[in-house]
């Protein structure tokens, strides 16, 4: 059957991840200091610590709400725990988030994907996100995709759920609802879009019961028709078209 868009999951799918930086307390300092005029009010696990209690008091009265698989706004997170940020001098907060990012984790883009979001793109192939994600996580991607010459333009604007922006993420089955409305408006059906994730129950279990193709990305040795890494999928997106 005709693949007629293709729908990616971020992180651990389009972004690889890896262990923070081995200095990234260091580095936390270094950014503070930058910030903020004195020495630092958290270390790196006490920041993170005190933004949790805000995330576990927002996810307890959304879930209270009606909310399953609640998602907070990041930054109003961050707001609430370091409220001198908005006045700082020197670092806008959308800069010192997406630099605490990169002391959370590194990203890579695999040139696999980067080749078939080029591949697809030339094809005519519509594009999309799934992600739970924030809103530094577009930073990562975008920095990783300026080498290659791709950019976040490449994704049709209603084929990007991005969990921050509604505030519920996947698995809630109303993402792949939501993707599959858009879709329809397109002139696409679900059973013409692949969804590709590396969470059999965050990405692929969940988009089959809304009526999607789905693709576990995986580097384990699998015998299922629908998994494999990125040769594999190119092999079955090329069989489609």
């Amino acid at each position: 059957m005709k693949i007629r868009a293709v729908i990616f999951d971020i992180y651990r799918t389009l972004l690889g991840l890896d262990p923070p930086p081995p200095d990234a307390e260091a580095r936390w300092v270094a950014l503070w200091l930058e910030t903020f005029d004195g020495p630092p009010r958290f270390d790196l696990g006490g920041f993170l610590a005190a933004c949790e209690v805000i995330i576990t008091r927002e996810h307890a009265a959304a879930r209270a709400a009606g909310i399953s698989w609640p998602e907070v706004q990041w930054p109003d997170v961050v707001a609430e725990v370091l409220p001198e940020l908005a006045r700082s001098p020197t670092t806008s907060p959308a800069t010192f988030m997406a630099r605490h990012a990169g002391l959370r984790h590194t990203v890579r883009l695999p040139p696999a994907a980067a080749r078939m979001l080029a591949s697809l793109r030339e094809h005519g192939v519509l594009l999309g996100l799934a992600s739970n994600c924030q809103p530094y996580t577009l930073a990562e991607l975008e920095a990783e995709f300026a080498p290659t010459g791709l950019s976040l333009a490449i994704f049709h604007p209603s084929l990007r759920f991005l969990s921050f922006e509604h505030g519920y993420s996947k698995p809630d089955p109303h993402v792949f609802r939501v993707l599959a409305a858009r879709l329809r408006l397109l002139g696409i059906a679900a059973h013409e879009a692949l969804v590709v994730g590396d969470r059999s129950d965050h990405d692929v279990e969940p988009a089959r019961a809304q009526g999607f193709q789905a693709w576990h990305l995986t580097v384990a040795s699998s015998l299922a028709p629908m998994a494999g890494g990125w040769e594999s999928l190119a092999k079955h997106i090329q069989t489609g078209q």
